[in-house]
């Protein structure tokens, strides 16, 4: 595989991530299923097949 193709590749993985993640945000957030001025939320990605385990966490102002 070229590096051209392994990185659209990656890219429209994370699109399609972001792109999803955010509805599923809002969809809580509009369902009302939060409670406070924050959201916080943690995003957690695998491989599988590898040792790979990344985390990220962090807070979502709401409205």
């Amino acid at each position: 595989m070229n590096e051209d193709a392994f990185n659209m590749s990656i890219r429209k993985f994370l699109k399609e991530v972001g792109i999803t993640s955010q509805r599923k945000i809002e969809e809580t957030v509009r369902e009302g299923q939060t409670d406070g001025k924050k959201l916080k939320v943690r995003m957690t990605l695998t491989a599988e097949g590898t040792g790979l385990n990344h985390v990220v966490d962090g807070e979502i102002e709401l409205p």
